[in-house]
């Protein structure tokens, strides 16, 4: 820092503009029992005491952004940071908290299978919910996870964001199975198993197979692991809802 600099920043007074606070939510997803969930919390102070709102807070002196999201997730849902977190997008409407001007960043994570929730901090409960059939939720935290939802399938068509649903290993169709739920379509398994395998990067053979085919006996089924690829090339296209991929 040079003379000039250091001059200017004794001088400057930042108590001269508007009071901003800066929080984090998180738009955590998971599947379960064959849904995609959202993580919620029931709030348990005011403002909005006892609706349901998206975990998250405002963040701390010195804490990063991606930080202060993992801490909060943690915080309020006893849940261990385990889990693919990626920044969303921000949100700056004045009116959007009553107590004063506090602009959001808010997070993606995903997870496979993540277990019940258990309420902490500020939080009265933490639940899952299902994806739709969501309770008004607290602030403008409605449009929040509507914004990560259509990212989250929007992600799936050209990136490898599926493989975070699932375990480290996991079948082909058990990969089919987050597609299907995320996109709430059915999707064709010969025709999917094709086109995941002809992306390059975007899956691996581990070698080995599933211990048994399943309750009927079948045959065993391959394992696979997430691949190098950080885009999907050709990108997997989302069917309108009323469709099949062909």
């Amino acid at each position: 820092m040079d003379e000039e600099e250091s001059e200017f920043l004794a001088r400057y007074d930042p108590r001269a503009f508007p009071a901003v606070a800066v929080t984090v939510d998180v738009v955590a997803l998971t599947i379960r029992a064959d849904a995609l969930h959202v993580l919620l919390v029931e709030r348990g102070s005011q403002p909005h005491a006892g609706r349901w709102a998206l975990p998250g807070g405002f963040i701390r002196p010195g804490e990063d952004l991606p930080e202060a999201a993992r801490r909060e997730l943690a915080e309020e849902t006893g849940l261990a940071p385990r889990v693919h977190i990626e920044q969303l997008a921000g949100y700056g409407a004045p009116e959007r908290d009553p107590r004063m001007r506090v602009v959001s960043i808010s997070y993606l994570a995903f997870a496979p299978d993540l277990p019940d929730p258990q309420a902490g901090s500020d939080a009265a409960d933490a639940a899952w919910h299902r994806a739709d059939r969501l309770p008004e939720l607290a602030f403008d935290h409605g449009r929040i996870l509507a914004d990560g939802l259509e990212r989250a399938r929007d992600k799936l068509q050209y990136t490898p964001l599926a493989t975070a649903f699932v375990g480290e290993t996991f079948t082909i169709s058990e990969l089919r199975g987050v597609y299907e739920t995320v996109w709430g379509v059915p999707l064709h398994a010969g025709n999917f198993h094709r086109k995941v395998l002809s992306v390059p990067g975007f899956v691996e053979s581990t070698g080995e197979t599933t211990e048994s085919g399943g309750r009927r006996g079948g045959p065993r089924s391959r394992l696979y692991r997430a691949g190098a690829a950080g885009l999907l090339h050709p990108a997997l296209l989302r069917p309108a809802k009323d469709e099949e991929t062909r």
